[in-house]
């Protein structure tokens, strides 16, 4: 075979693996959702925010490596020089945890499964985003390891924020996006950080996930909070009542069409494949066009289908794992 013969026309041309081809910045937004109240979005890249209390500052998030988190300092430093006591993360995966060196934080408040997931699998985690999502990973040399909280909790704490600020209340909502996802509330504001549990017009990642707990109870405690502002994990922040319904209205429509399709395939002893095929169909008409929707989709069908079969547990992702399911389904 000539190495140099012209591709056949019509050939389908493989998708370049996850996001590994999307190298292009994205331009940061910072938001003042209230005093002292900072979310920073990103064309679909991870969101990050801040919180003011009297004297200190509470950030939500890390991103994926220090020099990364140091970017989103710098901006946040526009508008507060108080020092940053609390990092809280939302869950354990590589992005959202391995900047954590850069913030100095006293204290970093994780859930209690969290803590357990980085110990179980957060060395295969980290090789595993970094090869989905290299641009993301911003001078990865400089990552000192895996991020550990210092303090975990089972159901909820809260953070006073002093003199008129009143309290931040995090909560963990149910198993969902992983089985450690927790959310920041503010009532006297009412905003809501809601982590991956909600993306505003971005795919969803489900790769770690419990579909059919995420779509139910999970998201009724989320959708029980009174939030009039809401920043889920990507996309842009959802402002007032009627815009934080539809992005957990849309959060869950993403679930129940997946929940639906590859129920339906599984009935009529359809194979993986046929299941991403359908799932794939099903979503790409509202949602194809929506930030890492074709990275994202084939590791989603991938657990929902081992769900489904009774795995109960998400199996860990290694780059290896990452790459057969891809060639599998994707390619």
């Amino acid at each position: 075979m000539n190495p140099h013969k012209p591709r056949t026309k019509g050939a389908r041309v493989p998708k370049p693996f996850a996001s590994s081809a999307d190298l292009s910045d994205k331009t940061p937004t910072l938001e003042v959702l209230a005093d002292g109240v900072y979310a920073l979005t990103a064309e679909g890249d991870p969101n990050v925010g801040a919180i003011e209390g009297e004297d200190f500052l509470v950030c939500f998030e890390a991103l994926a490596t220090p020099v990364a988190a140091r970017d989103w300092l710098m901006v946040l430093r526009a508008y507060t020089d108080k020092p940053i006591r609390y990092l809280v993360l939302s869950h354990y995966h590589a992005v959202r945890t391995l900047g954590a060196s850069a913030f100095g934080a006293r204290t970093i408040i994780a859930h209690d499964r969290t803590r357990a997931l980085i110990a179980e699998r957060g060395k295969q985690d980290w090789e595993s985003e970094l090869g989905r999502m290299p641009r993301l990973f911003k001078n990865p040399g400089s990552i000192p390891g895996l991020t550990w909280p210092t303090v975990t909790f089972s159901r909820t704490l809260s953070i006073d924020l002093g003199g008129d600020r009143g309290e931040l209340d995090l909560a963990y909502c149910g198993r969902g996006h992983t089985e450690g996802d927790i959310v920041a509330w503010l009532p006297r504001q009412r905003v809501l950080f809601a982590g991956d549990l909600v993306e505003t017009q971005a795919a969803l990642y489900t790769g770690d996930a419990f579909h059919r707990d995420w779509a139910g109870e999970t998201l009724e405690h989320v959708a029980g909070l009174p939030a009039e502002a809401l920043v889920g994990g990507r996309g842009a922040v959802a402002h007032g009542r009627d815009e934080v319904r539809a992005a957990i209205g849309q959060t869950r429509d993403f679930l129940d069409v997946m929940i639906r399709e590859v129920t339906a395939v599984k009935k009529r002893g359809g194979a993986l494949k046929d299941a991403f095929q359908a799932v794939h169909g099903a979503l790409a008409p509202q949602y194809g066009g929506w930030p890492i929707f074709e990275h994202c989709l084939p590791f989603d069908v991938s657990r929902l289908w081992d769900e489904l079969n009774g795995v109960e547990r998400p199996r860990i992702w290694t780059g290896e794992r990452d790459r057969q399911v891809w060639s599998e389904l994707q390619d």
